[in-house]
Order: C-alpha cells, then sequence, then structure tokens
C-alpha cells in the first residue's frame, strides 16, 4: 500500500475517533460522601469540562440516582457539572431501607435525608471549576420536597426543576415568599401515583407569578423521570432551563420582579392570607362559574393550608378552607375526613360525625392507594367511635 494511503487511512480513522470521543456521553465519577452521622452516601459526579455553575440531582422514592443520569450527562456537555445521588435508605447509600409498609423507617430517614442533602451540596460546591453562586436543584416525585428544601435552606440555588412531587407547607411558604426563584414544572397525564400530577405542578409553575416559570404537560410517560424513557426531549428541555437560568441570564433574588397573574396566583395570594378564607372561596366560586372545570389549587395543598390554620388556633378559617376543599373535591374520602376534624375543633360534634361517616361512604370509590385507603378508615373508625362515645356515654353496664 502506498504511504500516501497510509497517512489517509491513518488521519481518517484519527477523525473518526475524535468524532465518536465527541459524541460519546460524558462518563460520571462514583464519589463516596459522609453524612454528619457517618453514614455513607453514594453520588456520581459529572464533571463538566469548563468553569460553571453545577446542579444537584435528588431521585423519586421508587428509584436510584441512575434515573436522573440521562439529565446529569447532557448537562455536564452543555457546560454545566452535575450530582446526582443515592438517598439514606436507597441504591448504594447506607441506612435502613426505605419500605413504604414501615413508617417509622420512613420517618427516620426524612428526618435524616435534609442533612445528607446539605452535606452532599457542600461536597459539590466545593469541586474545582464549580461556582457555588450559581447552583441549580432538580428532584423528582419525594425529590421534590427535597430540592425545595433545599433551596430554603441554600440561597445559592437559583433554579429549580420539579418532576411530579409536592411539597410540604414550610415548602409552600418558601416558594410563596421567594417568587424570584425560576420553576420548570413537568408531569404526565398517565402517572400511576396521581392522577391530577399535571395539576399539581402546573400550579407550582403558576403559584409564585414568577414570568419565567415553565410548565411541561404529557399525555403518557407515567410517574416523573419515567417520563425520560418515552420522551427523550424531556431531558433536553430540562438541561436547556438550566443552562438559560444558570448561565445565560442567571436569576437574581434581589432584581425587581413583575409578577404574572394568573387565576392560580391571585387566588393563592387572598388564600394564604389569614382570615381571608370566605373571600377565597367567593374567588373560587367566581371561577367554577365562569368555567366548572377551573382549576385553582391541589387538594392535598389547601389541606396543608388549613390545618396550619387549625394548629394557629384560627379555627373559623380552617373550617372555611376544610368545606373549600371538600366543594373543590366532592369524591375525596379524605377532604371530609379533614373537614372533620375543624368541626371537632370547633366542637361541632354532629357535624364532625356526619363528614367522618361521609369520608367511610367515599372510601371504596375513592382513587387513593390501597395503604392510605386502609389508614384512613381506620383512623376513621377511631374517631367515629369516640365521637359516639363522647355524644351517648358510656354503653349500659360499662363505667
Amino acid at each position: 500500500m502506498k504511504p500516501l494511503m497510509l497517512l489517509l487511512i491513518f488521519f481518517s480513522s484519527a477523525a473518526a475517533a475524535v468524532a465518536a470521543a465527541a459524541a460519546a456521553p460524558p462518563v460520571g465519577r462514583d464519589v463516596d460522601i459522609i453524612a454528619s452521622d457517618g453514614t455513607g452516601l453514594k453520588a456520581t459526579y459529572f464533571a463538566a469540562a469548563r468553569p460553571g455553575p453545577a446542579v444537584l440531582l435528588m431521585h423519586m422514592c421508587i428509584t436510584t440516582r441512575t434515573s436522573w443520569e440521562p439529565v446529569a450527562q447532557q448537562l455536564s456537555a452543555a457546560g454545566i457539572s452535575a450530582l446526582t445521588i443515592d438517598n439514606r435508605g436507597f441504591g448504594e447509600s447506607g441506612g435502613p431501607r426505605f419500605d413504604p409498609g414501615q413508617p417509622d423507617v420512613q420517618r427516620q430517614l426524612n428526618e435524616k435525608w435534609p442533612g445528607d442533602f446539605d452535606a452532599a451540596f457542600v461536597w459539590l460546591v466545593a469541586q474545582s471549576g464549580v461556582d457555588k453562586s450559581r447552583i441549580g436543584a432538580g428532584g423528582g416525585s419525594c425529590g421534590v420536597n427535597n430540592a425545595v428544601k433545599l433551596a430554603s435552606r441554600h440561597r445559592e440555588v437559583r433554579s429549580l426543576v420539579l418532576l411530579a412531587g409536592g411539597t410540604d407547607s414550610a415548602g409552600v411558604k418558601y416558594l410563596e415568599e421567594n417568587p424570584w426563584i425560576p420553576i420548570f414544572s413537568a408531569a404526565a397525564a398517565d402517572d400511576e401515583f396521581d392522577s391530577e400530577a399535571p395539576q399539581l405542578m402546573r400550579w407550582f409553575a403558576e403559584v409564585s407569578g414568577n414570568p419565567r416559570n415553565r410548565f411541561v404537560g404529557f399525555q403518557d410517560g407515567r410517574h416523573g423521570t419515567e417520563i425520560f424513557g418515552p420522551h427523550p426531549e424531556l431531558p433536553r428541555q430540562i438541561v436547556a432551563w438550566f443552562v438559560d437560568t444558570l448561565i445565560k441570564s442567571p436569576a437574581d433574588a434581589t432584581a425587581r420582579l413583575t409578577r404574572r397573574k394568573t387565576a392560580i396566583s391571585e387566588f393563592w395570594a387572598v388564600a394564604r392570607q389569614r382570615g381571608a378564607a370566605a373571600n377565597a372561596a367567593r374567588l373560587f366560586r367566581d371561577a367554577r362559574k365562569r368555567d366548572p372545570q377551573a382549576f385553582l389549587f391541589p387538594e392535598f395543598i389547601l389541606n396543608q393550608l388549613a390545618y396550619t390554620r387549625l394548629q394557629d388556633g384560627d379555627t373559623d378559617d380552617a373550617v372555611e378552607l376544610f368545606r373549600l376543599n371538600v366543594e373543590a373535591y366532592s369524591t375525596s374520602a379524605n377532604a371530609q375526613d379533614s373537614l372533620a376534624d375543624g368541626y371537632a375543633a370547633r366542637g361541632q360534634n354532629d357535624l364532625a360525625l356526619a363528614a367522618e361517616q361521609k369520608c367511610l361512604d367515599l372510601l371504596p370509590a375513592d382513587r387513593i392507594s390501597d395503604q392510605f385507603k386502609a389508614a384512613l378508615r381506620q383512623a376513621a373508625e377511631q374517631k367515629i367511635a369516640k365521637m359516639k362515645a363522647k355524644s351517648f356515654g358510656p354503653a349500659p353496664g360499662r363505667r
């Protein structure tokens, strides 16, 4: 073979190798992070080739850190370092194994997770080339609450991605009080855990009024990061979101924000005010007159707010909110159970008893999980027994 031909073959092969290397997704590096109590947490770090922002990704309670790999690889290629981590109790991380059937274990893990993710955050921002002032957080399902809470503890978090999950009242309060932080949310209509997941995630995108917020819905894809399988465009959309909010135009907590008004944001601005439950109910009814299918709030979010009012001693406001939830979610057994708690706190035993009985009547057709259904039935039956004993006194012959 002639020397010229050999050279052509050599350079062609080298060019092909370079092209293949460029097309190959970045490979992550497995790392060990030690929690404050000494528990080992396994994570994978996808370093960007140049200095820049970073993102911490938290998985669902039915998966492990590998579920975020499609996003982490693309983030790294786009100039954003990414860290995926196995929650304590999952995958290769230590701790008792997560089991939905063991509430005590769940409670123990939930108490430890914030500290674990803080340790992961500290590790991430200490990496060479990571700009600690431009950090993003992403979470799926139970990871949504973890991501929101991480942002509430670390002001360096400037962008959120939330997939098919909720947060508690403290998390909602943080989002309300920090509308500057941009939120990307997504869910699928065939979510196997929550048929109203798209409505919930749209609520997150609208409630703070940030005009940058974005919701993406899918007809299929199931739950959270499972959507990546049938919809590879979602990881690309998430990467584009973080590029926009962490590189091109990083969110600034001190910048003036003109909130976008929507029916959801206007309703919640009223509902969260103390003593304004009746006004919020009027807004809801007016919206339903205009559109019988109008959606202004997720059931569990309003339920949380009502219980907060109840704990603060504002019983009348709490009952009004519980009633509104029952009105909006008339087939919900849990809404009736919560209303019963409100009536009981106000001393209206007969109304509480009727609401608790309605809870039991609705349970068979309710779409909640069998585990939650069983727990709700047990709680309702116990409350009914106590209320009847209080109303009618002990049975004859008993003291």
